[in-house]
């Protein structure tokens, strides 16, 4: 069982419910924010909560909680859960995914924010397969570009609507681009890989966490760029990887038709995985 807050109210989360005048569900206006606990601390707290106060800025959206009463928040539901999943004896407590949803609240005309909705749901994490660690995933291009691409928005029906084709080239993602330069897959950033530089776009894109972390740790042993990155650049890149808070550094073999280095997974990428680890074992 896990443990939800929406409004005040703090309750397993199964309990919770919005109401139907919700802009979140009459217009799709609202954005979230999501981010893992480890060892029972959030990851990297500072960077995430300045980022959802961006979104909300971005979307006019007043938050009706504080930093400091939100982090305590979150850390009731981390214990809350942590306990139910004790006393039920089916799981050994862990670590859990935290999600932050806020809406345009409920609208007497359907379209007026009036006060915003704010729901945090602690969630059951779900890893990457580990063989996708060892051979890389594949993904396919689409020609597209998110809107307000900064804000961590709630509208994600571009990758719902190419599941179908994802699921046909046998592909685990997407890869956004415009005009032949490369933004982001649907729900993580992207890397590129030549020689000892790491590139990663830096317009139209949201500015991930982990890849900002990943950006930190990799100064030290490589030319670190943020700019623009085209496609003609995957033809000789070494290595191609992808970043979020559940896929950590996830390597990518294969773009389309086009196989990346020599289609196996690079030393480089590697060698950042195993420094992300070390990271998140200690924090």
């Amino acid at each position: 069982m896990f443990y939800g807050y929406f409004n005040g109210t703090i309750a397993p989360t199964d309990q919770l419910a919005v109401g139907i005048t919700d802009l979140g569900l009459l217009r799709g206006y609202g954005l979230f924010d999501y981010f893992l606990t480890y060892n029972g601390r959030p990851f990297q707290w500072d960077w995430y909560w300045a980022r959802f106060q961006n979104s909300a800025s971005r979307m006019h959206l007043k938050l009706p909680l504080g930093k400091d009463e939100t982090y305590a928040i979150v850390t009731k539901l981390v214990e809350r859960s942590n306990e139910a999943i004790r006393k039920s004896g089916t799981a050994t407590p862990t670590d859990v995914g935290i999600r932050f949803v806020l809406t345009g609240g409920y609208s007497a005309d359907s379209i007026s924010v009036e006060k915003p909705n704010l729901l945090i749901m602690a969630e059951m994490i779900h890893p990457v397969p580990v063989i996708q660690y060892e051979q890389g995933i594949k993904v396919i291009l689409d020609e597209y570009v998110r809107e307000m691409a900064e804000v961590k928005s709630t509208d994600y029906k571009r990758v719902i609507l190419m599941a179908e084709a994802i699921r046909a080239a046998r592909a685990s993602d997407i890869l956004y681009q415009k005009g032949g330069e490369i933004s982001e897959l649907s729900r993580s950033n992207f890397f590129i890989v030549k020689g000892e530089k790491i590139s990663t776009p830096d317009r139209h894109i949201l500015h991930g966490i982990t890849r900002k972390t990943i950006m930190q740790i990799a100064q030290n042993d490589f030319e670190v760029e943020e700019r623009p990155v085209l496609l003609s650049e995957l033809y000789d890149a070494d290595e191609a990887f992808t970043t979020s808070s559940t896929k950590k550094i996830l390597p990518i073999t294969q773009i389309g038709e086009l196989t990346i280095g020599d289609g196996h997974v690079g030393p480089k990428s590697k060698f950042l995985l195993e420094r992300f680890d070390e990271l998140v074992k200690s924090w």
